[in-house]
């Protein structure tokens, strides 16, 4: 609609006429288009971007559609007739248009509106795991048909399940769908770094955009999968999408970018694809041959331009053929495979560096950075790494010293300045890094900015009527109405990140209070997750932290000392997804303790690393032992009796 119609100069003209015509950033003003978008769902039973919205001067909706043609075609109105027939009814009938837009308002708020529920069953897992079970595709991974969105929330919910329940499928599911991403076309086999989404079932061809929550969310699950598994193809793919972000998507201040384009010089994908006269001239006949085969590049190709529909010799770099049957077509072995492939990938993206690059949006949003953070803290434990410690650190400490005014977040950084008050997502984002950056330094001030950032949502975002966590802050912009978000769609929403937040800040803290918060939330939510709960599969990652058993865990000793240090990397390397990780050390338990007060009673014993490990309202003995501290921890209930199990 810009290049169409919004930079066409008759039309132009005609629309500033007609209307104050304003263009939103949707990523700037996430709280106008949740807004909107539900307006656009009411009127018309469906919603999308372009997102077009027509309103009174006093800002009350009246007519919504998504994109519309700049003339008229197939029966859809274009924006010319469109404008010049809402002109002609605001001049003839304004009092039907606005008692249309009173209406409209009305249904708004009613949508909008929670009330508290009740407590929401254990069984809700068993039916989250059975509806994502059976629209698994079984061909080709993922869930349902085109398109397809790598929805990360959901895989994470498969793994806590698998390891509640033992139950094998749901493994399964989350290794296939994981394979069949990294494998495809949705996949930067390049440069690295995941697409928006495919457009087809089986994950070949993308819409080429690629966002930084995605890379931060998909990361996230491949580190866990490394955890449940230990196959180093999942850390390999998470330390790629690391290579990514840092190499291309970090500002100079340390702080993350939004996006790239899906397009160059006006098309799609032109920056990704090749033609395979373009291999051999990069790569030489003999590799070219070996890369064909690998990667499946024809001389008729596999990538059709949207508009002719036709295969253009165009391909899509997606592996074709695994490892193992590469290695038997050219009789060499899997190491050799690996290590040709990995010589032709640098060959190429050399080369790509030369052709003209997708635009980057520069915008530096907190609570994407928020994702991006946490997942950096996680990987530096998992995988030992300073490196990314340093990242998540940097970045954080560019938001917290560059986008907080009054000690009250920002939202969005761009060209030198911050703008935009923060929303619950900025503040839930943020606050799930610090509970990460914590466990990956045991520093305890990050703790401290999570329970201030804590304190500000529940004075400014809580609902004290029906629970639960509105958008916008009280003392905020007046817009059309507060609304509340619960949904988990390619983004995970801030109640569901805040959900588990308090859940750990809670058990960390022994404060019953936070957990109040996160009961009331659980109920002011309650009605729409238990009637689809797939919907909702980040707040059911809260939920099974909650039904437990989730580990409360002090690890008392110098860090400095290999005994201590053992306790710690044993917690980071196994999969223990419900779990908070406190270090007491005489370093820093004076800072500690005002924090959490049972921490005075928790020290070495024996002037050794000693860990403590509560679980369902009990604490365990302290132990010396490495081998006795994890058996606590797989062994430390009964999950068949909380679930049934496989």
């Amino acid at each position: 609609m810009a290049h169409e119609s919004f930079e066409d100069q008759q039309i132009g003209r005609l629309m500033n006429d007609t209307f104050v015509s304003i263009k939103v950033d949707r990523e700037e003003r996430p709280d106008l288009d949740n807004i909107y978008m539900t307006v656009c769902q009411i009127m018309t039973g469906a919603g999308g971007w372009p997102l077009t919205i027509i309103m009174t001067p006093d800002k009350k909706p009246f007519f919504a559609g998504t994109y519309f043609p700049k003339k008229g075609q197939y029966g859809r109105i274009g924006v010319k007739e469109l404008t010049l027939n809402v002109k002609e009814l605001w001049n003839s009938k304004p009092e039907e248009i606005n008692d249309s837009a009173e209406k409209i308002i009305d249904t708004l708020q009613k949508v909008s509106e929670t009330s508290s529920s009740v407590e929401i069953s254990p069984e809700i897992v068993d039916k989250t795991y059975k509806i994502l079970s059976d629209s698994f595709d079984e061909v080709y991974g993922g869930f349902g048909g085109a398109p397809k969105f790598p929805t990360a929330h959901n895989l994470l919910f498969l793994l806590r399940y698998w390891k509640r329940t033992g139950n094998s499928r749901a493994l399964e599911i989350v290794e296939e769908t994981l394979d069949s991403m990294n494998n495809g076309g949705i996949y930067d086999q390049v440069g690295f770094g995941f697409h928006r989404y495919s457009v087809d079932s089986n994950w070949l061809v993308p819409h080429f955009e690629k966002m930084l929550y995605d890379q931060a969310l998909i990361s996230n699950v491949y580190i866990e999968a490394y955890q449940a598994t230990k196959k180093d193809k999942y850390k390999k793919t998470a330390l790629e999408i690391f290579e990514y972000v840092l190499r291309d998507m970090k500002s100079e201040e340390g702080a993350f970018y939004s996006a790239e384009d899906a397009d160059s010089e006006g098309v799609e994908g032109k920056f990704y694809v090749w033609n395979l006269d373009e291999i051999y001239e990069v790569l030489g006949d003999e590799d070219a041959k070996f890369a064909s085969k690998v990667f499946g590049i024809t001389e008729e190709g596999n990538f059709s331009e949207e508009s002719s529909g036709e295969k253009t010799g165009a391909n899509i770099i997606h592996f074709e053929n695994s490892t193992e049957d590469i290695g038997e077509i050219f009789n060499i072995s899997i190491d050799e495979v690996e290590d040709r492939i990995k010589k032709i990938r640098k060959k190429l993206f050399k080369a790509r560096e030369n052709r003209t690059m997708p635009h980057k949006d520069d915008k530096i949003l907190t609570d994407w950075n928020g994702l991006m953070i946490a997942t950096l803290a996680k990987g530096s434990q998992v995988f030992g790494s300073d490196k990314y410690l340093k990242a998540a650190r940097n970045a954080l400490d560019f938001i917290l010293n560059i986008m907080r005014r009054d000690n009250r977040l920002l939202h969005r950084f761009r060209e030198g300045e911050a703008l935009i008050e923060g929303n619950l997502d900025d503040y839930a984002f943020i606050i799930y890094g610090l509970l990460e950056l914590y466990e990956a330094s045991f520093e305890p001030e990050y703790l401290k900015v999570a329970l201030s950032l804590n304190e500000i949502l529940l004075e400014h975002f809580w609902d004290n009527e029906n629970g639960g966590f509105y958008f916008t802050p009280d003392d905020g912009e007046e817009i059309l109405i507060r609304k509340k978000e619960i949904y988990d769609s390619a983004i995970p929403s801030g109640n569901s990140i805040q959900m588990l937040n308090l859940l750990k800040l809670s058990q960390i803290t022994e404060n019953g209070e936070i957990k109040q918060r996160a009961l009331q939330l659980e109920k002011a939510f309650s009605e729409g997750i238990l009637r689809s709960p797939t919907g909702f599969t980040q707040f059911m990652v809260a939920f099974d932290f909650k039904v437990g058993p989730s580990y409360e865990i002090v690890i008392a000793g110098n860090p400095k000392k290999e005994d201590t240090r053992e306790m710690i990397d044993a917690v980071r390397s196994d999969y223990i997804p419900n779990k908070t990780v406190v270090l007491r050390h005489e370093g820093n338990v004076s800072e500690l303790i005002d924090i959490i007060p049972s921490l005075k009673f928790k020290n070495c014993e024996n002037n050794m690393a000693t860990a403590y490990v509560c679980f369902e309202n009990a604490c365990k003995a302290p132990t010396n032992d490495l081998v006795t501290f994890l058996k606590l921890l797989d062994r430390g209930a009964n999950y068949e009796k909380i679930i049934g199990g496989d």
